[in-house]
């Protein structure tokens, strides 16, 4: 059974949480500074925030440790930055973030980027098993698998397989792909798509699955139906 959603933050300010407290209850509401993501098993989705700037460390290295530790390695992470440089924000999704924002942060872009009303579920799909070619992907467990093999994908990559595989043979711009993962109100841009097509493509080939994915210059991505 999912769990409720675990919200992460580093060094928050008190109005902050007193705002995401009253608007939201439900939420597992961590606040850390450390070194170090928290331990233990986290139950249901996991979002952290982590500021570009912290006491002890940089941001990107806090980034690094959150997807190196077991609790927080499927986690969605948004790098909090204190302005838009564009190397900063090519610097984060390389650190393993999901996405970025400029800072600071209030309840109303938190709440915005974890999904508004369907911020318990994440809007995790469902359904029955999906087949193309060796490519199955199982919604109701939210699990990729390549001849059998288990491919371990983070729910964003996962949530753009099965849109793949239930669409083959169709190009989808960034936008397209964007609006697919029902993103289009949390500050997606088409940057992050590339980064979720690449993070996908690297985790079926480490798999031993050749890469399905064609890029279709000025229009898209596309899956290809595996050849008769």
């Amino acid at each position: 059974m999912t769990g409720p959603v675990t919200l992460l933050l580093t060094t928050p300010a008190p109005q902050l949480l007193a705002q995401l407290t009253r608007l939201r209850p439900d939420l597992n509401v961590i606040c850390f500074n450390g070194e170090a993501p928290p331990v233990g098993n986290l139950n249901g989705p996991v979002w952290g925030f982590i500021d570009w700037l912290l006491p002890e460390l940089s941001g990107l290295e806090l980034c690094r440790r959150f997807r190196e530790a077991s609790s927080t390695r499927n986690a969605h992470i948004t790098m909090v930055l204190e302005s838009s440089d564009a190397e900063a924000q090519r610097r984060s999704l390389k650190a393993g973030a999901d996405s970025y924002l400029v800072g600071p942060l209030t309840a109303e872009t938190v709440l915005e980027r974890l999904g508004g009303r369907s911020l318990s579920s994440d809007r995790q799909i469902k359904g029955p098993k999906l087949q193309l070619g060796d490519i199955a992907a199982d919604p109701s467990a939210q699990q990729a698998r390549y001849r059998g093999t288990i491919v371990p994908l983070r729910p964003n990559e996962f949530r753009l397989l099965v849109h793949f595989i239930e669409h083959p043979d169709q190009v989808f711009s960034r936008l397209a792909l964007i609006d697919s993962l029902d993103k289009h109100n949390a500050g997606i841009d088409e940057r992050t798509v590339d980064v979720w097509v690449g993070r996908l493509r690297r985790a079926l080939q480490s798999n031993g699955a050749p890469d399905p994915l064609r890029t279709v210059r000025s229009l898209g991505y596309v899956m290809d139906s595996p050849a008769s």
